[in-house]
C-alpha cells in the first residue's frame, strides 16, 4: 500500500513537484508539462489551483507558454559562468574572448559584442570602493557600468571602478557598446604595463532591490548573486574593483582548479 502524501493539496505542492521533475530531468528541457486536466485529476484540486501552481513556475523562470497551447519546461539551460578559466590570459591577451563571451562559448550559445552596453562616469568613491582601491574615501573614480543581455534578456550587471590615473584617455572610458576594444578591459591594462596577474572574487546571494528587479527583469521572488572582484598586478597594485549583480536562475557557476597541498608546498620550500 502506497503511503499517503501528508502535504496539503495546493498550488505550492504541485509547483514543488513539477519543479523537482524539471530540475531532475524527469521533465526534459522543451518538454510539455502535464495538462491542467491531468493535474486536476492527479492532485484532486481545482483548475484554478493548477493555474496558480503554473504561475509560480513561470515566475521562477522554469516554464513558458507556447502559442497553440501548453506549458513547457524552458529549453535553454542556465549560462555556464566559468570561474578561473574565463580569465585565461590566452583568451583576452592573445585573442579577443573577453569574460562574458568566454561564458557564452563554454555554454555553446551565440553572442554579439553589443550584448554588453555601458555607461561611464566619474563618481566619488564610497568607503568600500576606496578601501578596495587603496585611496581616500570620496576621491573621484571612474565607474564603468555594464549591462549584459542574452537574446534581449538581461543576465547581469557589472560595474568596474578604476583610478583615473590608470584609465584616463583609454578605451575603458569609452561608452561605446561592447567590450573595450580587442581583448576588453584586461587587454587595456596589459597594454598600459599594468598586466592583470591575480584576483579575488567574493560571492553572496540576497534578494534584489526594486531597481535591480526592473533592470534585470526579474520574476517575483528571484534572488540575485552578488559578485565582488578585485584585480591585482603582480606587485599587488589594485587596478580594478568590480561589483556584479547576476540573476540567480540565469547562471550556473563552474569552477575547476588544482587542489592545494600546503604541507607539500611547505616541505618543498624547506628543502630548497
Amino acid at each position: 500500500m502506497t503511503a499517503k502524501d501528508p502535504r496539503p493539496r495546493g498550488a505550492q505542492r504541485i509547483a514543488d513537484d513539477l519543479r523537482a521533475e524539471i530540475e531532475s530531468g524527469a521533465i526534459e528541457p522543451g518538454e510539455k508539462l502535464p495538462t491542467t486536466r491531468e493535474l486536476v485529476a492527479k492532485y484532486e484540486v481545482t483548475g484554478e489551483t493548477v493555474r496558480q501552481a503554473i504561475l509560480r513556475l513561470k515566475n521562477a523562470g522554469l516554464v513558458t507558454s507556447r502559442q497553440g497551447g501548453g506549458v513547457y519546461a524552458r529549453d535553454r539551460p542556465p549560462l555556464k559562468r566559468l570561474g578561473i578559466q574565463r580569465y585565461d590570459k590566452a583568451k583576452w591577451r592573445d585573442s579577443d574572448e573577453v569574460a562574458f563571451i568566454a561564458d557564452r562559448v563554454a555554454s555553446g550559445r551565440e553572442f554579439n559584442r553589443s550584448d554588453q552596453t555601458q555607461t561611464v562616469s566619474r563618481v566619488p568613491a564610497t568607503r568600500e570602493i576606496a578601501a578596495a582601491l587603496g585611496i581616500p574615501e570620496g576621491s573621484e573614480v571612474y565607474a564603468r557600468a555594464r549591462l549584459v543581455k542574452e537574446k534581449g534578456q538581461p543576465t547581469h550587471t557589472l560595474t568596474s571602478y578604476y583610478r583615473p590615473s590608470h584609465v584616463e584617455g583609454t578605451r575603458l572610458v569609452d561608452p561605446t557598446p561592447g567590450p573595450a576594444g580587442k581583448g576588453g578591459g584586461f587587454r587595456v591594462f596589459y597594454e598600459l604595463g599594468l598586466e592583470p596577474d591575480h584576483m579575488t572574487e567574493e560571492l553572496r546571494a540576497r534578494m534584489p532591490t526594486p531597481a535591480e528587479i526592473e533592470q534585470l527583469e526579474l520574476p517575483p521572488g528571484e534572488p540575485v548573486v552578488i559578485l565582488k572582484r578585485t584585480t591585482y598586478t603582480a606587485d599587488e597594485t589594485v587596478i580594478e574593483y568590480a561589483l556584479g549583480v547576476h540573476a540567480a536562475s540565469r547562471f550556473s557557476w563552474s569552477y575547476s582548479f588544482q587542489m592545494p597541498d600546503s604541507a607539500r608546498d611547505q616541505a618543498e620550500r624547506q628543502e630548497s
